[in-house]
């Protein structure tokens, strides 16, 4: 995979997705451990999928506000690299977090409009890398994985003290423009792959990748 676009598949829940996004050429693969998400999985289902990663692909732990027992247990049972944290959680709670758990944190921050974007500078200082993903719905289930973009005219050229990830809508129709339009050079996605909710086409995350690495 070309080395100046590093795409994350999130939601992994079973080997053939996981396989699919390994063979081709994914840098991050990515575990939900929300219990409200359609893509959620145990420690245990976890800790198979990510025994089977190879060496140099990052392991994502999506988490939810989490307390700090729910951390403690999630690290013991699953070889995780990243922390991915995608709630509410305060900049000062992010700084915790990396601090207890020893890892890098990614924070995810939802952008709806121009306010929001205040918010990225803030967690810039205390997380190692950013999501930048849409704003959820104010009735949505879960905080990401909806498939839904913002306008990327927001983050046109704009750069933080950390690197960054573009989430939100993204396929391979889509993905030249959000990242001629954005910078973006790592691009995280989970829906648009899926031939049902959980269940990733491997020939859907092929396509994605060669859209991304052909813009």
């Amino acid at each position: 995979m070309s080395t100046d676009v590093r795409v994350k598949i999130c939601g992994l829940t079973e080997m053939a997705g996981l396989n699919g996004a390994v063979s081709a050429g994914a840098a991050y693969i990515g575990f939900v451990f929300y219990p409200k998400s359609s893509r959620f999985v145990t420690n245990a289902q976890a800790r198979s999928l990510a025994l089977a990663v190879p060496p140099g692909i990052a392991k994502v732990a999506l988490v939810v506000d989490p307390d700090d027992a729910m951390l403690d247990d999630l690290l013991a049972d699953v070889p995780i690299d990243i922390v991915q944290l995608h709630g509410s959680e305060t900049p000062e709670r992010v700084a915790q977090v990396r601090a207890r758990v020893g890892l890098p944190v990614m924070k995810a921050i939802g952008v709806g409009d121009a306010a929001d974007l205040a918010q990225l500078d803030a967690y810039s200082d205390v997380a190692d890398q950013l999501l930048v993903d849409t704003k959820a719905p104010k009735d949505a289930a879960a905080p990401g994985g909806n498939g839904v973009a913002f306008d990327w005219s927001l983050i046109a050229g704009r750069r933080w003290s950390v690197p960054w990830m573009l989430a939100g809508g993204l396929t391979p129709d889509t993905v030249a423009s959000a990242m001629s339009v954005t910078g973006a050079r790592q691009l995280d996605l989970s829906s648009a792959v899926e031939d049902a909710p959980g269940i990733k086409s491997p020939e859907k995350i092929a396509a994605f990748i060669e859209a991304a690495q052909r813009a």
